[in-house]
């Protein structure tokens, strides 16, 4: 267990700084709290949340032209419980989920003996999961809202801490800096359902990036055996060719875990051919790796396809989100103010935020209207559509 152990140290070493944030937000809201009683009070995000739901959703409709499933309802999960969701926005196939379940449920309580028992248990899917036990933890402070078969998820452990932190930030007198704040505070909600909502209409889309996800850890998980397999020489060997950072001989894993984490395609494929691999249908690798690995090339044509299906569904579904919010708060005050009071910033400033998905969205909105989201959804664009929304358009014609 001596290896394992300490590489669960390094998985919270690599979680420090978010953590040390989560106890700095407890502690900063305690006070905050404290010094704002008797003077204002915000409501509870609850309330706020439920009013804001019912009134959005027809919105949601008549600008998509599509409509949210009938039977939507909200949680509110505080930070353990948050972190547990997050293990369910991991998608694997049946025989790695419960292994997901676990992992998560172990790093939202801290159980590094546990954490070590899985890595002990199953090498090749640790490798693989908890890569996004680190990458979706560490968002956490900056994620308002998930949605998940048919529940939208408000974070509470920010959502109802954060406007008393900023209002207390601001300093006295409280009481005419509230309004702007509470404003703020209702806008964030607002936004943050109003996106929930959208992605809630789009269940064909949802299903391909799933799918799609799923292969994708499948196949990360096929390499990881592959190179835990190897012998000490070709790990070696590879690692000396892959200048990858020196490491003792009495830790194995660790060589082993190094190689995996360079050679995995989301991290070799990109950083050697950079994002134009999401619509490339052939890959080539360097010889001397291929030699020591024969599988390898393999592994990464069976790879592209999904991974661009999942790119492609994902980067749809936050496009059409991000267009739909913009156009439907462009005039909501609440929202303006919370651009204000929680991020800095101004509309004008958030319109002209560009991303692949957003602009994609705008083009085929500008030919198509509100019949958009609707093809959208039935007939995902893919990676080189994306890129060039007229093919898209083509397509449909």
């Amino acid at each position: 267990m001596g290896e394992f152990q300490e590489f669960t140290d390094a998985l919270f070493g690599q979680l420090s700084v978010e953590i040390d944030e989560e106890k700095e937000i407890i502690k900063l809201a305690s006070r905050a709290k404290e010094d704002l009683k008797g003077k204002v009070e915000f409501k509870n995000l609850e309330s706020i949340a439920t009013h804001i739901l019912s009134a959005y959703k027809s919105k949601v409709e008549e600008f998509l032209g599509v409509k949210i499933p009938e039977n939507i309802e909200l949680k509110f999960p505080e930070l353990t419980d948050l972190k547990r969701l997050k293990g369910e926005k991991v998608f694997a196939d049946k025989e790695s989920k419960e292994f997901v379940t676990q992992l998560f449920n172990a790093v939202a309580k801290e159980d590094k003996t546990k954490i070590a028992e899985l890595m002990q248990e199953d090498t090749p899917k640790y490798l693989v999961y908890s890569t996004y036990a680190i990458q979706y933890i560490s968002k956490i402070t900056t994620t308002y809202g998930d949605y998940l078969d048919s529940t939208i998820y408000l974070n509470k452990f920010i959502l109802s801490r954060y406007p008393e932190i900023i209002l207390h930030k601001q300093g006295e007198p409280y009481e005419s800096k509230f309004d702007s704040v509470n404003s703020g505070y209702i806008g964030a909600v607002k936004m943050t359902v109003l996106e929930e909502l959208i992605h809630a209409t789009q269940e064909n889309l949802q299903q391909v990036n799933k799918n799609a996800a799923i292969e994708v850890n499948k196949i990360n998980e096929e390499l990881a055996s592959i190179i835990l397999s190897l012998d000490t020489e070709t790990i070696n060997k590879l690692s000396e060719y892959c200048q990858l950072q020196a490491v003792p001989d009495d830790f194995p894993f660790a060589k082993k875990a190094n190689l995996f984490f360079f050679l995995n395609p989301d991290h070799f494929l990109i950083e050697q051919i950079g994002p134009d691999v999401m619509t490339f249908t052939h890959v080539e690798i360097d010889p001397k790796i291929e030699e020591s690995i024969p599988q390898l090339l393999d592994i990464y044509k069976k790879w592209l396809v999904p991974i661009q299906q999942h790119h492609a569904a994902f980067t749809a579904m936050e496009g059409m989100a991000a267009f739909a919010i913009e156009n439907i708060l462009k005039d909501d005050k609440d929202f303006q103010n919370y651009l204000t009071t929680f991020m800095g910033t101004d509309f004008s400033s958030y319109q002209v935020r560009k991303s692949m998905g957003k602009e994609f969205t705008k083009t085929v909105y500008q030919k198509l209207g509100i019949n958009t989201f609707k093809k959208m959804i039935e007939i995902p664009p893919n990676t080189k559509e994306l890129k060039d929304p007229q093919l898209y358009l083509k397509k449909l014609s």
